[in-house]
């Protein structure tokens, strides 16, 4: 009988350059799983053991001893349901640190990752000594006005300020505070592509002014179309820094062409029974998507009366009608109130929402024709998390770029615990 320890399973997987999906689909698993085995919940059988150590025998790394489990350590602040992380695990990086305050997300965080894991609430009641050193600092911020009132009395009195004045009240300011206190190799933010025009620009103004100058960051910045990898025009901007001058630069990035991205095809369930129905998404032989999903005759009748009244006004508000060969618009936390901006044709019937599985495959989460993400909550919940995520093929391929910068400035590198591991491979 052979019995992997949880530390042997993440060794053996981090050896071979596989990320936990990857593993997952090689053993004929899901993601879960893997997570359980890592997390101590449950022990591979031993005829999984025997699959995993072929494995390694045949990638030709013979004995696994003394493996380094991570590149360089990070921290994953206004978390969501996990969309950065998965994008820098996948390269490397061990998380640390997890901030959210949302009650229902970190029900999904947990389900998805360790489940030992502490998750911080509010980062505003968070201390900085509280958080651990780390080499990378993640953070999907949301977006808030500063006010102008302190640095005008500032200003007015010949005061000198820093970055406390213009962005205390903010949720920024708590991004900046453990920046300052920590000094990281590096930083990646995600927020909405507005937040370059808010209040006139003034917004994006003062943070990259406190990144650059109050803090001593070198900051590179770019909007990315997630329509790149996903079927959804979904913009966002993206800030990244470095506190030693490097060659990394967003624009620098090598992005697949957005025209020619996947349509909804890729994610769509596809009702024919090549995928196994999933309660409450889809059911029956041929997992057809459940009648649930299907609009109500009032709800399309006033979604198509409401375009026409703003057709007729000659705005551009209105229901957003896609087939298998679209693209969509982008998803949003507000999804669930009525599922405007993606609805699906159906032949005979009124058009359907998208299912939260498919919300999870439009973001990245899944791949298509898979289910490894787990969503424990209400269909409510699940498309306000979907709709708040960030779309995370996006963030791998940052991570693809970024991450060698950051393993290679890594302040702590010495101090990650090792994985020893017991036994040989013969």
């Amino acid at each position: 009988m052979i019995t992997l320890k949880p530390a042997e399973v993440r060794s053996y997987r981090e050896h071979l350059d596989l990320t936990q999906e990857e593993l997952a689909s090689r053993l004929g698993r899901t993601r879960r799983t893997v997570i359980r085995w890592e997390s101590g919940e449950t022990t591979p059988s031993t005829a999984t053991a025997m699959v995993l150590q072929q494995l390694v025998r045949e990638s030709g790394l013979g004995e696994l001893n003394g493996y380094r489990p991570g590149h360089f350590t990070f921290i994953d602040l206004f978390a969501g349901i996990g969309g950065m992380r998965l994008g820098f695990e996948r390269r490397g990086g061990r998380c640390v640190y997890t901030s959210e305050w949302d009650r229902f997300s970190r029900q999904t965080y947990r389900a998805n990752f360790p489940p030992e894991e502490q998750i911080a609430g509010d980062i505003r009641e968070v201390r900085t000594t509280d958080v651990p050193q780390h080499d990378l600092l993640l953070a999907g911020f949301p977006c808030q006005p500063f006010s102008l009132a302190g640095v005008s009395k500032k200003n007015s009195l010949g005061r000198p300020h820093g970055f406390a004045d213009e962005t205390q009240g903010t949720l920024f300011f708590d991004i900046a505070r453990i920046l300052r206190d920590h000094e990281p190799a590096a930083f990646l933010l995600e927020n909405v592509k507005h937040l370059q025009n808010h209040d006139r620009g003034r917004t994006m103004h003062v943070i990259l002014r406190t990144l650059e100058e109050e803090l001593g960051y070198h900051v590179t910045t770019r909007v990315i179309d997630a329509r790149s990898f996903l079927p959804q025009h979904r913009q966002r901007v993206f800030i990244a820094g470095f506190r030693e001058d490097t060659d990394f630069d967003l624009k620098d990035l090598d992005l697949p062409d957005p025209t020619k991205g996947p349509r909804l095809d890729s994610v769509l369930h596809p009702e024919d029974g090549s995928e196994e129905a999933e309660s409450p998404y889809t059911t029956g032989e041929s997992a057809v998507v459940s009648a649930k999903y299907t609009l109500s005759d009032h709800l399309w009748s006033y979604l198509q009366e409401y375009a026409r009244k703003h057709r007729e006004r000659g705005n551009g508000f209105g229901f957003g009608l896609v087939g298998r060969e679209d693209t969509a618009r982008t998803l949003s936390a507000r999804y669930y109130k009525d599922g405007s901006e993606i609805l699906i044709r159906q032949d005979g019937a009124n058009p359907r929402r998208l299912t939260p599985r498919e919300c999870a495959r439009l973001m990245g989460f899944d791949a298509p024709g898979q289910s490894l993400f787990e969503i424990p909550v209400s269909d409510t919940q699940a498309y306000k998390q979907f709709g708040n995520a960030v779309a995370v093929p996006v963030v791998d391929a940052i991570a693809r770029a970024m991450a060698p910068h950051v393993a290679s400035r890594a302040s702590n590198q010495d101090q990650l615990s090792l994985f020893p591991v017991s036994g040989r491979f013969d």
